[in-house]
């Protein structure tokens, strides 16, 4: 089966990114925003993000021999965020999700509120992204391809996201980081194996020796804005998150991530990005080693569509998951893109 995108929209907080790939795949990212800023401790900021694409898949229309054409609304969000205090912010976001083919939600995304004492110690409370693997905390709009990751397997409630608290800091203004927290994972309900409703726990390191990632968040690509070489490890465990009242079992993963990304000028900027993924679920739900190698070169030379200046980016992505479980079935998937950059973050 081949699957054709032919055209990509991202918008993100008001800038527009349009993305022409090949074939599956294509980073983008635009960032801006506007603030209310009410004194020096109060303030208060609005955004949306939006992804649309139209895609054709060999064989998949109804008679089962042409090719499907679909508009595909990927995301649809409404940021909102806004300083308390001094040291007190918060930040909620919706996210569009299509409950069935007819029908859609508006759901609750991101509600943090943020305690930043210092770039050393920060608490965070609420619904976000725990600490984990370097493509989830892109989330889809800094990704350095479109789709999301299938090897990535770890646990949430929506689109990556978990209750809970986190502690997190950053030396060097980002140079090295930790991330930690404490997460409701599978919930105790009548008849789940969490019978004594134990958390789920989650922590990263990561180390940037090159330039530095400052924030929670961080991208797969900063289209040569910085020179990036940076190593992530995350673990994440919960008792009781598997199996049955009757048989429960334990979940374990973690990874490990790099990414390298270095702007050479008049040459074009070169990305590479590799990840190891291992999960295990005592044998009672899908678990395995996943693995993820992606390449990508932004070109230097501008070229003009009309009115709009870009660069072309060819990228390649190759991804495998090795079932351990009780599926023993093996997948795989590469990618093919060619983005034209408008804008970077």
């Amino acid at each position: 089966m081949i699957r054709y995108r032919l055209v990509r929209i991202l918008v993100l907080s008001g800038l527009f990114g349009i993305l022409l790939p090949f074939f599956t795949t294509g980073p983008s990212v635009a960032h801006a925003g506007g603030t209310l800023k009410i004194d020096d401790a109060h303030s208060l900021s609005i955004g949306m993000g939006l992804r649309t694409s139209f895609n054709m898949i060999e064989d998949a229309a109804p008679d089962g021999k042409s090719r499907s054409k679909d508009f595909v609304l990927e995301n649809a969000r409404l940021y909102l965020a806004g300083q308390l205090h001094e040291i007190i912010t918060f930040e909620f976001n919706t996210e569009r999700e299509q409950t069935s083919t007819t029908t859609e939600s508006i759901r609750v995304l991101d509600a943090v509120l943020k305690f930043g004492f210092s770039d050393y110690f920060n608490i965070w409370f609420g619904r976000f992204l725990p600490p984990s693997d370097r493509s989830n905390l892109d989330g889809p709009f800094y990704l350095n391809a479109w789709d999301f990751p299938f090897v990535q397997m770890y646990p949430a409630i929506f689109a990556g996201r978990d209750d809970g608290a986190a502690v997190w800091g950053m030396i060097g203004g980002g140079r090295f980081k930790y991330q930690v927290g404490a997460f409701q994972g599978e919930g105790a309900v009548p008849g789940g194996p969490n019978q004594k409703d134990d958390l789920l726990y989650a922590g990263r390191l990561t180390l940037n020796l090159w330039d530095p990632e400052p924030g929670y968040y961080n991208s797969s690509t900063y289209y040569g804005s910085m020179n990036v070489l940076a190593l992530g490890l995350v673990a994440m465990t919960q008792k009781n998150a598997v199996g049955t009242l009757a048989a429960p079992g334990d979940f374990t993963g973690w990874n490990v991530d790099l990414l390298a990304e270095r702007n050479l000028g008049s040459a074009g900027v070169p990305t590479f990005e590799g990840a190891y993924y291992h999960y295990d679920n005592d044998g009672l739900a899908p678990e395995g080693k996943g693995y993820l190698a992606l390449v990508s070169y932004l070109l230097p030379t501008k070229i003009s569509l009309g009115k709009l200046q870009g660069q072309l980016q060819p990228l390649i992505r190759y991804q495998k998951f090795e079932n351990e479980g009780p599926s023993t079935a093996d997948h795989s998937r590469t990618d093919l893109a060619l983005n034209y950059i408008i804008n970077g973050h």
